[in-house]
């Protein structure tokens, strides 16, 4: 994974202009999300906070972890989101992840940056910071099994999706019980639960 630096000032013009399916994927996640009312949340790739600000506005007692490896991209979601429900830290999803456990960890348009294989780890990392009956909610690009359904410019430098089967053997194989909440030409929410 690269050190590409995002620009909040610029970010969701850039997703509106290169995911023209950007704002339905942030429903998407967000309306996973909110299902079952979780109390703990862990953002991985947190980015602006609009997603987890979603969420946190449909979930009033909830807490919120928000990790980003961009500095620039943890400012912006410093000044959205509620400091009183949310913290904040630096972090890639190639190290370990916060303590947990957590009700639900979220991600968007994050794991995506991982090359294959490399996703498995950290789905792995995940299932183990779950509490028993906890979900994982993925909204990311995918490479669709049509050549015809990739909308999204993929550089293959800092983009390097996977397919959506490949996705959910390896959230299997971490132990997680998976569906397909969403999917639309590259893009899907998978949830992935942890059993009680």
């Amino acid at each position: 994974m690269s050190d590409f630096e995002w620009d909040p000032e610029t970010y969701l013009a850039l997703m509106a202009e290169e995911i023209p399916d950007y704002p339905r994927l942030q429903t998407e996640v967000a309306a996973a999300a909110v299902t079952g009312a979780p109390a703990s949340i862990l953002d991985l790739g947190i980015g602006s906070g609009l997603t987890a600000q979603r969420v946190l506005e449909a979930l009033p007692e909830a807490k919120l972890l928000g990790v980003d490896a961009s500095s620039e991209m943890l400012a912006a979601a410093e000044a959205t989101l509620d400091p009183e429900r949310t913290r904040l830290q630096s972090g890639r999803l190639e190290e370990p992840l916060p303590d947990g456990p957590f009700d639900l960890v979220m991600s968007m348009l994050a794991v995506h940056h991982l090359d294959g294989t490399g996703k498995a780890g950290p789905f792995a990392r995940i299932a183990a910071v779950l509490e028993p009956g906890g979900r994982f909610v993925l909204g990311d690009l995918v490479v669709p099994a049509d050549s015809a359904d990739v909308v999204t410019p993929i550089d293959w430098i800092d983009d390097t999706p996977s397919s959506l089967d490949e996705q959910l053997t390896w959230l299997a194989e971490a132990g997680l019980t998976t569906h397909v909440h969403w999917q639309h030409h590259d893009l899907s929410v998978i949830v992935a639960e942890k059993q009680s």
